[in-house]
Parts: C-alpha cells; sequence; structure tokens
C-alpha cells in the first residue's frame, strides 16, 4: 500500500518554528494540482531555492528530508516545472513510493490549511498555533485541527466469489473497486460496512472481519478494511446513482489495479491469490 515505505520513514511530529533553507523541497498546489518537473520516471518537488521568497509552513520530513507547503500564490512557476493533477502523477507510474506517500499527505494538508483560514464559529481569520498541529482563532478561542475522516472498504465474499465494484461518476476509472462508504456520526464502523454494503448493492452480510486501515489523503480519509460473508439472499441490488458495475467475481475474473497503492486493491488481490481467504484473512488481521 502506498503507506507500506519501508525502510524509509514519514516523520509526522510537530515542529514549531521551522525555517524553509534553500535547499528544502516544498510542495506548491493550485487545487487539485502539484507543482513538479517529471525526470526519467520520477516527480522532483521544487526547492525553496527555485521558488524563491515566499511563506513557507512546514509539513514533515521524509527520512532527513524536511518538506514545506508554500502559501499562495506562486506567481511563476520555475522554469522546467508545471502543474500537473495528482490523479495523473499517479497514473503515469511516477515515484518513488515514499514521495507519492508524501504527496498524497501533503495534499490532505494543504487543503486542511486553505479551508481553515477563518473560524467556522465567528468568522474571524485564524492564527496557527505555535504548540501544535492547530488553527486558532484570536477572537472566540475555538481551535481547528486537521479533519480526518473515518471510511470503510468492504470485501464481501460469497463462496469462490467476490462482489466488485465500478462507481458512476468515475468515467476515467476503468478497474475494479470494492464497496466503500464515509462513516456517518453515531456509528461504529462495522456499522458502516452493515450499511454501505445494503445501501449499494441489496446485500445483507455476516461474519465482518477487520483486515487492515490506510490513511488516503486525497479525500482525508483513514480507511479501514473489512472482509465479510453474503448472509442470505446473493441477488444484487444496485444503487445506480453510486455504481455503474457491481457483480460477483471469481478469482480468475478479478482485474486488479494498475498500482499496488490502495487498500482495496491489496485486498482484491489477498482475495485472488489465495483458495483459503478467509483463513488467510485472519492471518493477515493477526
Amino acid at each position: 500500500m502506498i503507506q507500506d515505505i519501508l525502510p524509509h520513514r514519514l516523520h509526522n511530529e510537530f515542529i514549531p518554528g521551522k525555517i524553509a533553507d534553500p535547499g528544502d523541497s516544498v510542495f506548491v498546489f493550485d487545487g487539485n494540482n502539484c507543482l513538479v518537473k517529471i525526470d526519467d520516471g520520477r516527480f522532483i518537488l521544487p526547492t525553496a531555492a527555485n521558488l524563491g521568497a515566499g511563506e513557507y509552513t512546514y509539513l514533515f520530513a521524509l527520512d532527513d528530508q524536511d518538506l514545506y507547503r508554500a502559501a499562495p500564490p506562486v506567481v511563476k512557476a520555475p522554469e522546467g516545472f508545471e502543474f500537473m493533477s495528482i490523479h495523473d502523477i499517479r497514473r503515469r507510474g511516477t515515484g518513488p513510493r515514499e514521495l507519492m506517500f508524501a504527496l498524497f499527505t501533503a495534499y490532505h494538508l494543504d487543503k486542511w490549511y486553505k479551508e481553515s483560514v477563518y473560524c467556522g464559529r465567528c468568522g474571524s481569520k485564524c492564527n496557527n498555533s505555535s504548540t501544535e498541529r492547530a488553527r486558532i482563532c484570536p477572537v472566540c478561542s475555538n481551535v481547528i485541527y486537521p479533519r480526518i475522516n473515518p471510511a470503510v472498504i468492504v470485501g464481501v465474499m460469497n463462496k469462490d466469489r467476490i462482489l466488485v465494484t465500478k462507481y458512476a461518476n468515475r468515467a476515467n476509472v476503468p478497474y475494479y473497486a470494492l464497496v466503500a462508504g464515509f462513516t456517518e456520526i453515531g456509528e461504529a464502523l462495522e456499522e458502516t460496512v452493515v450499511r454501505e454494503v445494503y445501501e449499494e448493492v441489496g446485500l445483507k452480510v455476516k461474519n465482518i472481519r477487520y483486515y487492515k486501515s490506510q490513511p488516503w489523503g486525497r479525500a482525508g480519509d483513514l480507511l479501514a478494511g473489512f472482509f465479510c460473508e453474503v448472509d442470505g439472499d446473493d441477488t444484487i441490488r444496485m444503487d445506480d446513482k453510486e455504481l455503474k458495475v457491481a457483480i460477483w467475481a471469481s478469482r480468475d475474473e478479478i482485474e486488479l489495479q494498475p498500482d499496488d497503492y490502495s487498500l482495496t486493491n491489496e485486498m482484491m488481490t489477498v482475495f485472488k491469490t489465495s483458495s483459503q481467504c478467509s483463513d488467510s484473512v485472519s492471518r493477515e488481521a493477526t
């Protein structure tokens, strides 16, 4: 998965007062686009020296490399750099993996900084906290932390088949996924599994078992993966507003995603490559 970057490590500790050195790499985002240069199948970030004078906020370190965020606007891109969609950066197979994970995490934080400029309680302009990663309203003392959205990925098994789907609103994504959805207020993750499966494909499930989790900065998610089994009638009743495809697929019929970054793809791989998926899932989870 995208966060599996050993022996590299992402150090996400908050360190106040850090100032960017000229050689430090900087994330510059414009919506879903990031300023990068592609060189020999790798994407490269600009440095503070490339960008010149500006406001740089320390995000985290990748191994011993400090990484910063440039506050908008960046008037002119340095020579050789261009804004590229983070989707395209991923789909082009650029790397390395550890920097791709940093990219998605930085995007998560960049959105939070942009969306927390003003206090949601009184409308005043917020300041950065000097003691933790938070925004503080100087008028009403409201404290705003980075938002993390819990969500589930569900592998629904039916003997030697698993339920695979394609989203209705993602015409440019040709490969299969699993049932997924966000956790609602007052809902346990296992209850999200039951509700999302029933809402999207009209199936009841049983024997819900936790598999693994994954941070996914693209949507600010913390994804929790579960396997379960269909309970009773296995007739799919697809919600065509959410999905355009929902089918039972055998191991041979499963088409994996083009990279191994996602929890969804790993779960489909586990099912596809194990004839005893239930036992395999139990061993992985422990």
